[in-house]
């Protein structure tokens, strides 16, 4: 909303000195986001005055037309002789009034205005266009022709108001109400603590039977509809210069005398308005709903295909407009004309004035459903004074009655819906409470009345909220308006006082822990969003049966390739992975905790809850229910080199041993101990993987995987060769774990290691076997170490040797030599028994 300072002082008396920067001061406080004061002529000065054009020689041999004209400026050029002055325009005549800069002035973008030769003939000023003052497009695009009875050598800076400053508002949804002068007026008042002369209040008549026939058919769209007809119009009438100024000023494009009224009268009182000619209606003017195939061409040319949810103005020959969007064509104020042939004059005489009150969430549905953005369609959609329309009717007809000679007839109609004024109970100390400063009562009831409230009661206050402020809803909103107007700067800045908190949770320290864990391991971690699509699904070989399949999908999935939420984290590691390997980063070792979504079918629809209380126990327990399992996981992915070569020896690159390693890394900040069995599970290499177990309760359960991605995988994604991965559950490594971990105890005595050699087949898993030596080794064994893997004539065909290192140890004595080996040989009996397994070199 652009609101010219001069138009503003009209209704508030602003001290003298008072700038479009103080203005907007004291705006900003109160609450209204002024976003710049725009100071119109600063870079204007004179002399620039009214000429009158008294000859036009037209110049030839030019490659466009060149007038050299004389004008008359009077005294104001100083000699009384008429002014010599080469332009190119030719909108204007001799005899026209025109602006005319003389030399010395300077007009908008410092441009200089001096005597000079041009076209072979000394140019002695410059007849000015709008555009050339920064007084914006008047739809000719040509000279300003000025009214005959304005006095040659008039000042035009002050006839045009060229100097003056323009605040530009954002308003915001919910203050429809500062969409008009009248709104925006009423809070400088209240800033500056000053009366409002209230445009809106003018001596209406009342409604009686013999106004112009309207008729509503849908009252929930249009509560309120005023009809004024004025009669008698010169069609010859034009807009005055200060009308014409101040729609240009606010940002709107003068068009015909009718048209700029209403156009006015919308700015000052915020009331939209429309001006049919009478003489282009058919009967009853009616508002309903659009029926299906209904047509309308409306202002702006367009033929429109009208929906059944259209709010529709019609006739006896159906749709005359989009109701508070815009106009049709049919009934469209027909423009001053001349007749070349007969000389007589052809326009609008006979107007009916329409001021009506519509639906907000019509009028913008039906502005979006057709792309119709209007000032009218602007104003409904955040909400009109339903109260405004007699008085904004009354304000159209007296200035065309004013300003072309007609006559307003006696007839009103008004059609209007019953409705009571809105009342809020709000306690006197309501706003103090919200806003931590105690008020008093006076404050708050002198603050709601400058709103325009009516308040009654001493504790308890009754308020009936104005007409023109919908957004006034319940108690807080009351709150909202004392504690803005009472100034934001005015709160205190107070530091809340949580109570102590206990710190992170077991669950959070481990997820923390884990983290960590595997940014020391040298894992770099990335977040990812939470989608995936079923495309992945089937390049990773997921099979159709498989849990991971059971998607939940979005309602309003941000991408379509992407719909439903993940069930694993390694398709999103995956595609980091590829995008990172695309841009030269080969040796890459990522890690990613989050959530997934397992939904298991049972889950109910949720129920929507209330919003007008808070949520009973049942209610957010149904919701709840409502929800898919979302156990947390970790993942890590790897390909290129694990270990760089360099003068410190060779490299190595990364394989699935170290995707299992990770899974122990993770395990162990939980104190637990993972059994890596072989497994086959997609979409890991069949002979490549590994099932991570934990025990719970007594019995194994799978946390998670580990392995080499299946060579169709890498290849489906386009990822490197060999790329590993692996994902573990972490709630249920949490439920494996022993709490707190605890650090070892340090023994003061020495190790005693032992080193054994196995031959077992070669299907044997090596964690069968170390399983078995650790169980015979008993309370002795610190820890155990497979240090190589052989296979060879030497041990057999089908057969390999396992080597492990096992390091004994007592808390409260050396271990003996006796001891050492008497543990060694019950690990190693116990393996044999188990696994068949044969010790080697025996």
């Amino acid at each position: 909303m652009r609101v010219p300072l001069s138009w503003l002082r009209e209704y508030v008396d602003l001290p003298a000195g008072e700038t479009g920067r103080d203005v907007q001061a004291k705006l900003i406080a109160s609450g209204l986001e002024v976003e710049t004061v725009e100071r119109l002529g600063a870079d204007l000065t004179g002399p620039l005055v009214v000429g009158q054009v008294l000859a036009i020689e037209e110049l030839t041999g030019f490659k466009k037309p060149i007038r050299f004209c004389q004008v008359d400026v009077a005294r104001a050029n100083g000699t009384g002789e008429p002014q010599n002055i080469v332009c190119g325009a030719r909108n204007f005549a001799v005899g026209d009034k025109v602006v005319v800069a003389l030399p010395g002035a300077v007009l908008p973008g410092d441009f200089r205005i001096a005597a000079r030769k041009t076209y072979g003939k000394v140019s002695e000023g410059m007849i000015c266009s709008g555009d050339e003052l920064g007084m914006g497009d008047d739809g000719t695009h040509g000279i300003i022709v000025l009214p005959p009875e304005i006095e040659v050598g008039t000042d035009a800076i002050a006839l045009l108001e060229l100097v003056d400053e323009v605040l530009d508002i954002a308003v915001t949804a919910n203050r429809g109400d500062c969409l008009s002068m009248r709104g925006v007026a009423r809070e400088t008042a209240i800033a500056y603590g000053l009366p409002l002369r209230d445009p809106a209040l003018l001596d209406v008549p009342p409604p009686n039977s013999y106004g112009y026939p309207v008729k509503i058919d849908d009252p929930m769209g249009c509560d309120r509809f005023t009809a004024r007809t004025v009669v008698g119009l010169n069609p010859e009438a034009r807009s005055p210069i200060w009308l014409q100024r101040r729609l240009q000023k606010a940002g709107m494009r003068p068009i015909s005398l009718t048209v700029d009224v209403t156009n006015y009268v919308m700015l000052e009182l915020g009331q939209p308005l429309h001006a049919y000619d009478r003489t282009r209606l058919d009967g009853t003017i009616g508002v309903r709903r659009a029926q299906p195939g209904e047509k309308l061409r409306t202002l702006d040319g367009a033929q429109r295909v009208l929906d059944p949810e259209d709010l529709v103005i019609v006739d006896n020959r159906g749709p005359i407009g989009l109701a508070g969007v815009m106009g049709g064509a049919d009934t469209e104020i027909a423009e001053y004309a001349t007749d070349p042939e007969t000389g007589q004059v052809h326009g609008s005489t006979e107007i009916v004035i329409e001021a009506a009150h519509f639906d907000s969430v019509a009028i913008a549905r039906t502005a979006r459903r057709h792309k119709l953005s209007s000032e009218a369609a602007k104003r409904f959609e955040r909400g009109v004074d339903p109260q405004a329309g007699s008085a904004a009717a009354q304000r159209t007809a007296d200035l065309l009655v004013l300003l072309a000679g007609g006559t307003a007839e006696a007839g009103v109609t008004e059609l209007s819906s019953p409705s009571a004024p809105r009342t809020i109970s709000v306690p006197a100390d309501h706003p103090d409470k919200v806003a931590g400063v105690a008020y008093g009562r006076e404050t708050v009831v002198r603050r709601l009345q400058q709103v325009g409230c009516d308040v009654y009661g001493q504790d308890e206050l009754v308020v009936t909220v104005p007409s023109w402020r919908p957004d006034l809803a319940d108690p807080n909103d009351l709150a909202e308006e004392v504690i803005r107007l009472e100034g934001y700067e005015n709160l205190p800045s107070t530091l809340p006082q949580p109570p102590a908190g206990r710190g992170l949770t077991e669950r959070q320290r481990l997820h923390r822990r884990v983290g960590r864990a595997l940014a020391g391991a040298g894992y770099v971690e990335v977040l990812n969003y939470p989608f995936m699509g079923d495309a992945v699904l089937d390049q990773l070989g997921i099979e159709d049966d498989d849990p991971r399949r059971r998607t939940v999908k979005l309602v309003n999935p941000l991408s379509d390739e992407e719909p439903a939420l993940r069930t694993t984290l390694i398709p999103g590691l995956l595609a980091a992975l590829r995008r990172n390997d695309g841009r030269g980063s080969h040796d890459l070792a990522l890690f990613e905790t989050g959530l997934v979504f397992r939904p298991t079918g049972d889950e109910k629809p949720a129920a929507r809850l209330p919003v007008d209380r808070r949520p009973t126990d049942e209610e957010i327990a149904a919701l709840n229910a409502a929800l898919p399992q979302q156990p947390r996981r970790v993942a890590v992915v790897l390909a290129g080199a694990r270990e760089q070569a360099g003068w410190w020896g060779q490299g190595r690159p990364a394989t699935w041993a170290d995707a299992i390693e990770a899974g122990r890394t993770v395990a162990r900040e939980a104190g637990v101990e993972l059994i890596v069995r072989q497994d086959q599970h997609a979409p890991f290499h069949p002979g490549r993987c590994a099932a991570l177990l934990a025990v719970v309760d007594g019995e194994e359960i799978l946390v998670g995987n580990a392995g080499e991605l299946h060579p169709r995988v890498t290849k489906a994604l386009g990822l490197p060769e060999r790329t590993s991965a692996m994902e573990i559950d972490l709630d249920r490594l949490e439920r494996a774990g022993t709490g707190v971990v605890q650090a070892p105890g340090i023994s003061t005595f020495p190790v005693a290691t032992q080193d054994v050699a196995l031959i077992v087949d070669a299907s044997v898993p090596a964690a069968e076997v170390e399983s078995a030596l650790r169980e015979g080794a008993g309370e002795l064994l610190e820890s155990l170490r497979l240090f190589d893997v052989f296979t060879g004539e030497q041990v057999g065909e089908g057969k390999k040797s396992l080597a492990y290192a096992l390091r004994f140890r007592a808390p409260d004595r050396t271990l003996t030599a006796d001891e050492a080996s008497a543990a060694r040989d019950a690990a190693v009996a116990t393996a044999v028994e188990r696994t068949g397994a044969v010790l080697r070199g025996a």
